[in-house]
């Protein structure tokens, strides 16, 4: 079980679908229909400090920043969108097969995920699939995997409706171990059923996660253990 060192304010009107933390700021992709945008939040009061709404016929989900250009995709749209991280503006899209969910890199691929098992690793400047892996814990495949951060060489990945968060060997799929987040913001607590756990930032300075869910009050930071 993995105890927050720090606790911050989040946007509860936030249906969170992709978190990152890149120069200090901390970058925020939302959901739903008429509703998903891309932000600069200040962690240490959770105000939007910048915001680019998506078309209404768009669902945001996962996001990262690749060369100066933040990378989100939609849900059912099959559609990424490319910002300029320093100004917003929608500068090209590119599109990929079947649903956009998580969406991380390793500093060569691009990672997706899509609800299933399967991870993608996609080539960002062709957009192509390279390869692909199916995450199992021992013989069980692990599907429903949702937000991904990459973190010091593992795959950290969301499980929807799971209030843990997968550490996953991105050579083979295999789960190398689970962060336990259930104490983090209790259910009987949430607003509705899908208020659940997604988003995973990571801060490499401080070496710490920085985590929250859909329309959560709050964001936690969470130490990694050595």
């Amino acid at each position: 079980v993995c105890t927050p060192t720090q606790t911050y304010p989040h946007d509860t009107s936030a249906y969170t679908q992709g978190l990152i933390f890149h120069d200090g700021s901390l970058y925020e992709g939302t959901g739903n229909y008429g509703q998903s945008a891309l932000r600069r939040v200040d962690l240490s009061t959770g105000r939007v400090l910048q915001e680019q709404k998506l078309d209404h016929r768009y669902f945001g989900e996962g996001i990262t920043i690749w060369n100066d250009k933040i990378i989100q995709l939609t849900w059912r749209n099959r559609l990424g969108l490319i910002y300029d991280v320093a100004t917003f503006e929608l500068e090209r899209t590119f599109s990929y097969r079947g649903e956009g969910w998580g969406l991380t890199h390793n500093g060569q691929h691009l990672i997706m995920s899509d609800g299933s098992a399967s991870l993608r690793f996609v080539d960002p400047s062709t957009f192509r699939v390279v390869r692909q892996v199916t995450v199992r814990d021992g013989r069980t495949r692990i599907n429903n995997l949702n937000e991904l951060e990459f973190v010091e060489g593992e795959i950290y990945a969301n499980v929807w409706y799971q209030d843990r968060i997968a550490r996953i060997d991105p050579s083979d799929g295999k789960v190398v171990g689970w962060l336990d987040l259930s104490h983090l913001y209790p259910k009987q607590k949430r607003a509705h059923r899908d208020a659940v756990l997604n988003g995973i930032a990571f801060d490499p300075q401080e070496r710490r996660l920085l985590v929250t869910g859909k329309n959560w009050p709050q964001l936690f930071a969470i130490q990694l253990p050595d």
